[in-house]
C-alpha cells in the first residue's frame, strides 16, 4: 500500500445526483459520514458523471446535485473540514478511468451485478457507460489514494473489483495507489421499502408511498407510515417473521438510539397504529433541523456557490497530483508549462 500526503487516512464516498436523498441514505450512510471528519480527510462526491448512463433531464440533473451537495451541508458536513464536491467538475475522474479501463478485464465488467440489473431495467439503453460503470468508480476511489470506503453490502463488489484493478496496476508499476480497505465503522440500519419490507427502500421506486425522502414534509411522512405494510398478525415483535414490523422498529431504532428490545417493550401491548404514529414523529424529530438549515442554504447562492468554488478546486488539486503520477508511469509525454 502507497501512503499519502494528507496527515491522516483519507475516506472517499458519495451519492447519486439524481433524485433526493431516502431515509434509507440518511440513516444507512449520511448521517455516519458527520461522524468520520475527526478521524479522516474525507472526500464526499456528488455523484453525476455516473447520473448520465440512464438519460436525464438536464435542468432536473443541476437542480438535484445542487440540492443534494446543500443537503450534504444541511446534514451536518461541514465543508471547511470536508471536500465536497461536484464529480463533473472534476476531470481527473474521468481522464483517471480512461486509463484504468486499459487495466480491467471485459469478464471482470461481465461478471458486475449492475451491469446486470441495470441492463434489464433499461434494455433500450444498454450504453458503454454502463458497462465500464466501475472503472469510473475505481478511479473515483484511486484518484484520492483514499484508504477507506464505507460501503455497503450491495456496494461491495464494486470495491472488489477497485482493489483488483490498483493491485494489478501496482503490480507493472510498482507502488501507485492505496489499495482501498472497507470502512467498519458503525454500520448504518438497512432501510426497507415501506411497501415491500423485503426490497431495500430506494429513491427511484415507482410506488411514491414506498420511500421516504429528506425533503418531505410532516404531513407527507405520517401519511407515508400510516400506508406502511405491515401484517394481520397484530403483536409488535422483531422478527423475520414479521418484515413490515421489523422494519419500522429498525427505523424507530435508528432514529431515538433505541434498542429493538427496549423498543418491543415500549410497544408491548400497543397497535399498529400507535407504531406508526412514533415511528413518523421519530422520523419527522431528525429531519427538521436537516431541512431548516437546507431552506436557509438555499437561499443563499454566494454561500454555495463558494463551496462549490473551493471545494472543487481542492479536489481537483489532489487529483491532479495522482493523475500525474499515473500518466507518467504509463508513458505519457511531461506537459510543457
Amino acid at each position: 500500500m502507497t501512503g499519502n500526503t494528507y496527515g491522516k487516512k483519507v475516506l472517499f464516498s458519495g451519492m447519486q445526483a439524481t433524485g433526493t436523498i431516502t431515509l434509507g441514505n440518511y440513516l444507512g450512510a449520511l448521517k455516519n459520514w458527520v461522524t468520520l471528519s475527526d478521524e479522516y480527510e474525507c472526500f464526499y462526491c456528488v455523484v453525476d458523471l455516473h447520473s448520465i448512463t440512464i438519460r436525464q433531464d438536464p435542468a432536473k440533473l443541476r437542480q438535484s446535485a445542487r440540492n443534494l451537495l446543500m443537503l450534504y451541508i444541511a446534514a451536518g458536513l461541514d465543508p471547511k473540514k470536508n471536500c465536497i464536491y461536484y464529480q463533473s467538475h472534476v476531470s481527473g475522474h474521468a481522464e483517471l478511468a480512461w486509463i484504468l479501463n486499459c487495466y480491467t478485464y471485459m469478464g471482470e465488467l461481465q461478471r458486475m451485478t449492475q451491469f446486470k440489473d441495470k441492463s434489464a431495467k433499461h434494455a433500450e439503453n444498454i450504453n458503454a457507460g454502463l458497462f465500464t460503470y466501475p472503472v469510473l468508480l475505481a478511479a473515483d476511489i484511486l484518484l484520492f489514494q483514499a484508504d477507506v470506503v464505507p460501503v455497503g453490502k450491495d456496494q461491495l463488489q464494486h470495491l472488489e473489483i477497485t482493489r483488483d484493478i490498483a493491485q494489478r496496476f501496482n503490480a507493472i508499476y510498482g507502488d501507485v495507489f492505496t489499495i482501498p480497505e472497507v470502512h467498519m465503522g458503525k454500520i448504518g440500519a438497512k432501510i426497507m421499502s415501506l411497501q415491500e419490507p423485503m426490497k431495500k427502500m430506494s429513491k427511484s421506486d415507482e410506488n411514491a408511498n414506498a420511500t421516504i425522502y429528506l425533503t418531505d414534509d410532516g404531513d407527507t411522512i405520517l401519511r407515508k407510515f400510516k400506508r406502511a405494510v405491515t401484517d394481520s398478525e397484530g403483536c409488535i415483535r422483531y422478527s423475520r417473521e414479521q418484515p413490515g414490523i421489523k422494519n419500522l422498529l429498525d427505523i424507530y431504532c435508528a432514529c431515538t438510539d433505541q434498542t429493538p428490545e427496549g423498543a418491543v417493550a415500549e410497544f408491548e401491548g400497543r397497535g399498529y397504529g400507535e407504531l406508526k404514529q412514533a415511528v413518523a414523529e421519530s422520523v419527522m424529530g431528525i429531519f427538521r433541523p436537516v431541512q431548516e438549515e437546507f431552506l436557509r442554504l438555499s437561499k443563499d447562492k454566494a454561500y454555495i456557490d463558494g463551496i462549490i468554488k473551493e471545494n472543487g478546486e481542492k479536489a481537483d488539486y489532489f487529483a491532479r497530483k495522482t493523475l500525474r503520477k499515473v500518466q507518467k508511469k504509463v508513458g505519457f509525454p511531461e506537459r510543457i508549462r
